[in-house]
């Protein structure tokens, strides 16, 4: 639990054997449940996943009975299919925040406060990452990406409704349970475009976001 929320986190993982294992052992303990979606992996990920959740979940005293679900797709949806599936189980267990890293090891977990504050600031229901904020960490992007993302960025501001938010295509995030509930994330499209069409239905469910600065 985190200042009285309880915190959900989704980790979507296809093929990320030697990385989602690191995921799962660096969780913050103020998590309550976390959700790791195997999405129709070839190489070993699915039992590097079992095997890292048995170790925690042997360890976990704490809101709910486990502390890792494993969830395996039998084919491969995409990372926002894997996303909708744990944001569907964090509401079904109606879970009071939930954030979203991925299975690649490439966030640091001990950032995850900074997506739940405005959560739990009650300033927004939607925080994600922006890593056009600070022109530092800009400027470390490639310059082909750093043109794709602002293009991409500019045209999510029009179709969302969004203008003052940046980098769309930033997938760190957390959502409350009040969003899961009255955005249509059963909809969500469930390839790598899955962040601009979320932006889209939380803004015709006029959910209030945040941008968090990130590298």
């Amino acid at each position: 639990m985190y200042r009285e929320l309880t915190v959900g986190a989704v980790v979507p993982a296809y093929n990320e054997e030697g990385y989602v294992g690191d995921v799962i052992d660096d969780l913050p303990n103020y998590v309550d449940r976390a959700y790791v979606i195997d999405d129709g992996s070839t190489d070993a990920t699915w039992d590097e996943i079992t095997r890292h959740a048995e170790r925690r979940n042997e360890a976990h005293d704490g809101e709910f009975d486990r502390f890792v679900v494993p969830i395996q797709h039998n084919h491969n949806r995409g990372v926002g299919g894997a996303i909708k599936t744990g944001y569907q189980r964090a509401r079904e267990e109606r879970i009071d925040a939930t954030v979203v890293l991925g299975g690649d090891n490439q966030m640091d977990a001990s950032e995850l406060s900074r997506y739940l504050d405005p959560i739990a600031d009650g300033v927004a229901d939607y925080a994600k990452g922006n890593r056009f904020t600070r022109p530092e960490d800009w400027a470390e992007m490639p310059r082909f990406r750093l043109v794709g993302n602002a293009v991409l960025s500019y045209l999510t501001k029009v179709a969302s409704g969004y203008w003052a938010t940046m980098d769309s295509q930033n997938g760190y995030s957390a959502i409350s349970l009040t969003a899961l509930e009255e955005t249509d994330v059963d909809g969500m499209y469930e390839y790598y475009g899955y962040c601009n069409d979320l932006l889209v239905r939380l803004n015709a469910a006029d959910v209030e976001i945040a941008d968090v600065a990130r590298s």
